[in-house]
């Protein structure tokens, strides 16, 4: 079986092909492409992967190119993880909305607008290209904002295209693990968007154990969103927020830690992951190690600010791991071998949340089979969640209205009904700005 990988010189590859080097039996993976425009990326990436096989001799097969229609012809899945303008649009995405005063997170907020209006041009150009040259390919969508791009290119693939993100397992396991119980035994209650969803319960054995945590003050104050949210918020909401919500619930608080910050998060990663791929460029360097060593640096500060405004601490060790390779395998094996699951998706709604429409990409549990991924029906979002998904949804909307008809004026629209963006006019200056930095936004007009 096939696997193409788009985005084939990013850093968190070598997770993926982890994950694969552990995969057994029938319909396994046996041919790994990576695709990326940037050559000496494309290389350093092959030299993790080649030490990583190193002591499995049936390890799946490693080719990498730069031509696209190439690495898609043939593929029976396409992960895509491109990140267009890279780490560098990243950080300026950050600057250009704190220097308005507002949040530049990667997918949320004026940021997010920022990256999927470059992103999805570009997405929905490799979806036609996969219903051209790959139509029986399943396309595994972890490109950011993850939601929002997989809405754009379900227009073109339809149920083909299942979008993936590890915020939601990284919660599931962490409550889990707080109430004693095995992850793999229990029935998470999640609703919402990508980076916008709550867990509502978690069933084991018929018996909903979340009650039990949100009642135990100290138990739900010793896990990471507890420490985050704070119990009080917590216990009010009745239920579990995914940690992006902190950029919600506590904006004041997260824009003047971004602010404070010496480095943005995008500019950290930026010249972390330029020293890594320097170091790549040596031929003596040792490339599984470098790599070994960068992602766990990577890890440890991840939401570093959000965690300082909170005063909750460092990390703990057993949340350093990955954990979306885990469910990029787990959903191409379900596929491939029909092997039966239930994973938390971003997939087409399907009536699942009657107030948005069938088309809208949400993330909920889904049965996943040989057909594909099921949203499970799930019930209603509180009002206060419902307001927010649908405000979110409405942004999506016009970042995608505006992508496919160069309109300035809705990317204008979109970053106003923000709820995180707080006056139309930075909204206009938020489009100045972007466009002055972004060559990948030349098309607004």
């Amino acid at each position: 079986m096939k696997l193409t990988i788009l985005g084939g010189g990013g850093f968190r590859v070598p997770l993926v092909y982890g994950a694969l080097l552990g995969d057994r039996g029938e319909g396994r993976v046996t041919d790994v492409v990576l695709h990326d425009l940037d050559q000496g990326r494309l290389s350093a990436v092959a030299r993790v992967l080649a030490e990583q096989a190193a002591a499995h001799p049936d390890a799946p097969t490693v080719t990498a190119t730069t031509d696209l229609d190439d690495a898609l012809r043939g593929a029976d899945f396409i992960f895509s993880a491109i990140r267009v303008g890279g780490l560098e649009g990243r950080a300026a995405d950050e600057r250009v909305a704190l220097d308005q005063g507002v949040l530049g997170q990667e997918t949320v907020g004026a940021g997010g607008i920022a990256y999927g209006l470059r992103t999805v041009p570009v997405a929905v150009d490799i979806a036609q290209r996969v219903a051209r040259l790959a139509p029986d390919a399943w396309l595994i969508n972890f490109t950011n904002p993850a939601g929002l791009v997989t809405e754009a290119m379900s227009r073109h693939l339809g149920d083909r295209v299942i979008g993936i993100c590890d915020s939601p397992v990284g919660l599931g396991r962490r409550i889990a693990r707080v109430l004693g119980a095995n992850p793999r035994e229990a029935w998470i209650d999640y609703v919402g968007l990508n980076h916008l969803g709550w867990v509502r319960g978690l069933h084991v054995a018929g018996r909903d154990e979340l009650p039990r945590l949100l009642a135990d003050t100290d138990l739900l104050g010793s896990f990471e969103e507890g420490k985050l949210f704070g119990t009080d918020w917590l216990q009010s909401l009745g239920a579990i927020p995914n940690e992006y919500l902190h950029y919600y619930y506590f904006n004041r608080e997260a824009v003047r830690a971004y602010s404070q910050a010496e480095k943005t998060r995008g500019a950290f990663l930026r010249d972390q992951q330029a020293g890594f791929y320097e170091e790549m460029s040596r031929p003596d360097s040792a490339a599984l190690t470098a790599w070994d060593r960068t992602r766990a640096e990577r890890e440890a500060t991840y939401m570093s600010e959000n965690r300082e405004s909170a005063g909750a601490g460092e990390r703990d060790a057993d949340d350093l791991s990955g954990g979306y390779e885990k469910v990029a395998l787990a959903l191409m094996r379900a596929i491939a071998r029909d092997e039966r699951t239930t994973l938390i998706l971003n997939v087409r709604n399907q009536g699942t949340l009657t107030a948005l429409d069938a088309d809208a990409v949400i993330e909920v549990p889904c049965l996943v089979d040989a057909n594909g991924a099921h949203p499970v029906a799930v019930a209603p979002l509180p009002d206060h969640a419902t307001g927010l998904v649908c405000a979110v949804k409405a942004v999506e909307r016009e970042v995608l209205a505006a992508a496919a008809s160069g309109s300035r004026a809705t990317a204008v629209k979109a970053f106003a009904l923000h709820p995180l963006v707080d006056s139309v006019n930075v909204a206009r200056n938020l489009v100045d700005g972007y466009t002055a930095v972004h060559p990948g936004l030349a098309y607004l007009k």
